[in-house]
């Protein structure tokens, strides 16, 4: 796919199936990517970071598992498969940060004293299928990955992107955000 192909792609698959719940949160998986890429957008992160927090539940769209997959025990892996995804088309520091946001979950949960308590319902869920809290040998191993900062930030900001009222910019309006990040 051609560039412009791409950000169609991605764009028409947010409008497409992005209006489901995410999850058991109060947002659809649309407002949800929004919301992090505004909240990307409001700490002055790269284009790159910025497309990463739009995208980083992109896997969730690419799979046919249903959406309530986490309450029937299934771990959709959702991080790897958006990364496979990601990986052909963009730049590493977007796939990176995706792949490693779940893993930035449960590494909080270990090094930052009340964050466990932040989490919702829904992600404490996921959280015991997807490996629990990291243990101190995955800890340093996690700390010593190349976009380990990157995936903190994102992860930060998934986390506050569950706002059923907040008004942010629409997909489209990420176009140019999108495009740059690509290779």
């Amino acid at each position: 796919m051609e560039k412009n192909e791409v950000v169609d792609f991605v764009i028409n698959l947010f409008t497409e199936k992005g209006g489901e719940l995410y999850g058991g949160e109060a947002v659809t998986q649309l407002e949800h990517g929004l919301q992090a890429a505004h909240f990307a957008k409001q700490s002055n992160a790269t284009d790159e970071l910025v497309t990463a927090a739009l995208l980083h539940d992109i896997g969730h769209l690419l799979h046919d598992l249903p959406d309530n997959a986490t309450d029937q025990g299934i771990d959709d892996v959702h991080e790897e498969l958006g990364a496979q995804f990601l990986t052909t088309y963009f730049k590493k520091e977007v796939v990176e940060a995706v792949k490693l946001h779940v893993a930035a979950k449960r590494y909080l949960c270990l090094v930052e004293p009340g964050y466990y308590s932040t989490l919702s319902p829904t992600s404490k869920s996921s959280l015991i299928l997807q490996g629990g809290i990291m243990t101190g040998e995955d800890k340093a191993a996690f700390e010593n990955y190349e976009f380990f900062n990157e995936a903190v930030a994102l992860r930060k900001w998934d986390d506050m992107a569950k706002e059923p009222e907040l008004k942010v910019d629409t997909i489209e309006s990420y176009r140019s955000t999108i495009q740059n990040a690509l290779i």
